[in-house]
């Protein structure tokens, strides 16, 4: 029900952007773009005027381009979605629930960073590493915070012992 409603409910948040990004895609890539410029590079920002993207740009150059997909909401309301299903302490539910947000969010600016930089060194693989390597990366992290919440956090007898 949660996956279901958090999917509709964001979906109207992103139809309401007709020609422009959100704002969450927008906040994700100026993340990046710091990010890129914290560690050396050069990187700078651009909305794409009557698209629902943002540019990543290298000395006014386009690299990338960020969409709404890139911006990791999907895969965290896949993850509050698994984690309230599968259900356990609510005690411990509160405090993993934003770490698990937190830690998806993070490798999701690492994965952009990184494909950033793999466009400006390795285009030619640019599609294969963004299709494949980095959608199972991310995936990995989610499923091994599941796991962990799973193996770890939410057994009977966890949830026996705090109550």
């Amino acid at each position: 029900m949660i996956y279901f409603v958090g999917n509709i409910l964001y979906g109207i948040y992103i139809d309401s952007y007709i020609n422009t990004p959100d704002p969450i895609t927008y906040w994700v890539t100026e993340q990046t773009s710091d990010l890129q410029n914290a560690f050396g590079g050069e990187s700078s920002i651009k909305v794409n005027e009557g698209i629902k993207s943002i540019s990543m740009r290298y000395k006014g150059d386009g690299v990338v381009n960020v969409f709404e997909g890139c911006n990791g909401v999907n895969v965290m309301i896949v993850f509050v979605a698994f984690l309230v299903a599968y259900g356990g302490s609510v005690k411990r539910m509160v405090w993993f629930l934003p770490l698990g947000l937190f830690v998806i969010h993070l490798f999701n600016l690492f994965r952009i960073f990184l494909l950033y930089v793999a466009a400006q060194h390795k285009s030619q693989y640019f599609y294969y590493i963004h299709k494949y390597f980095f959608t199972a990366a991310l995936y990995v992290v989610v499923i091994g915070l599941w796991i962990l919440w799973v193996a770890k956090l939410s057994t009977k007898q966890s949830q026996q012992v705090e109550e």
